[in-house]
């Protein structure tokens, strides 16, 4: 009777815990985000201008994209692309965590929750492209502080009335979408419907449920070999290595075409990253052993990689831009690389407020915030709403405040495709005068052949700018924390 009644106590702080979460991280949304009509906003490589293209007033220049990426005075492509990025939140109601008895990731999971978005966006430029918007995009409706605190509210007293009754509480899981009717008939439908397949498939693959791929369950578990566990504070280092090895021990055959690289010690290593591409698919599995849908596949998708012996690669890069701030002499070039189109955006935020980078206008930061509390969702049925995995509401932060401790992420194709991201980069990296050193640098040949840190646990991975005193070879990137 003992242990029943402390258990029961438990579930009521775990319920009255995850309303406040709830509480406390729904104010994120609550305010419009301010964009200037005279100045040019980058996302994920893309600009646009929100300018009318009859107004006469002067606008500046778009920092180095192609011209046939801006967009004049049509803010509504803007909105389209954001609102299409996969936004992965804090969840509550979910199966208990491997090594836990946690239900939700509030308060602690933020920065496993960015990079599940990176890791989403490389996976949208693998299968659709950058190219790609989803219909709904424009449809999602702004997310309100009041109207989900008060629903909040309603769930507590309706999860209390539920326990003191022995029968489970409501689930909040909403409504599936309105499915469109479709003829047919016609080649471009066939297209969007193979391109809602992947869409939709590929949300699956981060659904809170220890079957998802991707999913927090997942990465979760594999925190556990790194010391990691559930509640913990994970910092952007440690969760580029998490990814790579979701993605690399991902069992669904759909994934066994893309692989994850992390640099190590702020160095790429080339002849790694080629051995990545060539290697064969890891992960290598039957249908059968899949609980995740199965991944829609098509001889003319997308993204689909031409060649059966090469698969694409994901590049993580975990650096640091400065010591307990950000130096500004990194802010152009943490703008040079959210200008690249084959750039995932950068995870890192505000100290133990992680956020997930994908653009900028002026000197602010444009970013995606996993910091709002959404009910459990059901991926493994086929209609399960997409409408909480998209945002609405881009969010803007100064370049000054964001933590010098972060991960930038890369999408790469194939080997071909590298040595020409491998070369833009390189320029990009040049030391300016004020910028003397590089945030992190290219090297020939594979991280074996200079003998370094193969020996560092988690922890000291998380500090990048800890170089290993044994090295004996030098370049001249070797990163100085300034």
């Amino acid at each position: 009777m003992e242990n029943k009644g402390s258990d029961e106590v438990e579930k009521l702080k775990t319920k009255f815990l995850s309303v406040w979460h709830n509480v406390k991280y729904s104010w994120a949304l609550k305010s419009k985000t301010s964009f200037s009509r005279n100045s040019p906003v980058l996302l994920l490589g893309k600009c646009y201008h929100f300018k009318a293209e009859d107004d006469d007033s002067p606008t500046e220049a778009c920092y180095e994209p192609s011209d046939e990426d801006c967009v004049m005075g049509n803010v509504e492509n803007f909105r389209k692309d954001f609102a299409s990025r996969l936004w992965l939140t804090y969840r509550e109601e979910f199966t208990p965590l491997p090594g836990s008895t946690l239900t939700s990731d509030c308060g602690w999971g933020c920065m496993l929750r960015a990079g599940q978005m990176m890791l989403a966006q490389a996976l949208v430029l693998h299968f659709l492209g950058r190219d790609w918007t989803w219909s709904g995009a424009l449809a999602l409706q702004p997310l309100d502080t009041e109207t989900w605190t008060t629903t909040a509210a309603k769930r507590l007293v309706a999860s209390l009335e539920a326990s003191l009754q022995g029968s489970p509480g409501p689930s909040d899981h909403g409504s599936p979408p309105v499915l469109q009717n479709q003829a047919s008939g016609s080649a471009e439908e066939a297209d969007e419907h193979l391109k809602e397949m992947y869409h939709r498939t590929l949300v699956s693959w981060f659904g809170d449920s220890p079957s998802a791929q991707l999913g927090l369950h997942r990465l979760v578990r594999l925190g556990l070999t790194m010391g990691k566990q559930a509640g913990d504070w994970y910092g952007p280092a440690v969760v580029a290595h998490i990814l790579k090895k979701a993605v690399e021990e991902a069992m669904d055959p759909g994934l066994a075409g893309i692989t994850a690289y992390v640099s190590q010690d702020c160095t790429v290593y080339s002849a790694d990253v080629i051995d990545s591409h060539r290697a064969p698919g890891a992960g290598q599995a039957s249908p059968e052993g899949s609980d995740a849908p199965p991944s829609p596949h098509n001889d003319q998708s997308v993204s689909a990689s031409t060649l059966p012996d090469s698969r694409a690669v994901i590049i993580l890069i975990p650096v640091r831009l400065g010591g307990e701030k950000t130096n500004p002499d990194y802010f152009n070039f943490a703008k040079s690389i959210l200008s690249l189109e084959y750039c995932i955006g950068i995870i890192g935020g505000k100290p133990k407020q992680a956020c997930y980078f994908v653009g900028f206008q002026d000197d602010s930061l444009i970013y995606m915030d996993p910091h709002y509390c959404q009910s459990f969702v059901d991926v493994s049925t086929s209609d399960f709403p997409l409408q909480s995995y998209h945002c609405p509401s881009p969010k803007k932060m100064p370049f000054s405040k964001m933590d010098p401790s972060c991960t930038i992420g890369f999408y790469s194709r194939s080997a071909q495709d590298y040595e020409r991201i491998r070369q833009e980069l390189s320029k990009v990296l040049q030391p300016s005068a004020k910028e003397k050193y590089p945030a992190f640098t290219f090297v020939q040949g594979h991280c074996r052949d200079y003998d370094l840190s193969a020996g560092l646990t988690p922890e000291k991975r998380e500090w990048p700018f800890i170089r290993d005193p044994r090295r004996t070879v030098t370049t001249a990137g070797d990163f100085v924390l300034l």
